[in-house]
């Protein structure tokens, strides 16, 4: 069994936990998840702590399905977010309801549609913040935006995450 699996998932207040025979609802101030857990693995509440057990053996479900629970009790009480920069002279991003239009360098600008569950705002025009109560969903809205122009290695310019550092090359010297 994985390291993760071992350890109890506590729920804080104000999640509302409830277990059925082959699914788990999970309820927040944010939103709501339905989860279908899997036939070998078990799942037990005891107070206010979940307990994610294999029903035979050693199963690879099991941390798998404790750490979605995990991501979905911290979904519902605090939610998700993720930061994206515009580097690049030009480069801007401005919001229309749930459209991004993006001033990347091309003849045209380019217009991303955002999901259903993600909401998306600009306090700046070259940044972009991402929220949503689905890790999963937040990080490949992220991903597939930033895929429209990533950072180039010799200037770096383009669509990085906040958090990420850009090694620029250095250019061929004569």
């Amino acid at each position: 069994m994985s390291r993760i699996a071992r350890k109890p998932l506590n729920v804080p207040a104000g999640v509302d936990l409830t277990l059925g025979e082959t699914e788990l609802c999970i309820k927040g101030k944010k939103g709501t998840f339905v989860h279908q857990v899997h036939s070998a693995v078990s799942v037990t509440l005891e107070g206010n702590v979940v307990w994610v057990r294999a029903k035979d053996k050693a199963h690879p479900m099991v941390g798998t399905t404790r750490k979605l629970l995990a991501n979905m009790v911290q979904g519902v009480s605090d939610g998700f977010e993720s930061k994206l920069l515009l580097v690049g002279v030009g480069y801007r991003a401005k919001t229309q309801g749930n459209i991004i239009e993006l001033s990347l360098g091309f003849s045209n600008p380019a217009m991303f549609t955002v999901p259903e569950g993600v909401t998306v705002e600009t306090p700046t025009n070259t940044e972009i913040i991402l929220r949503g109560i689905d890790r999963q969903l937040v990080g490949e809205t992220a991903a597939k935006i930033r895929a429209l122009r990533p950072p180039e290695p010799y200037k770096g310019k383009g669509i990085r995450y906040a958090s990420e550092k850009v090694v620029i090359k250095e250019t061929k010297k004569k």
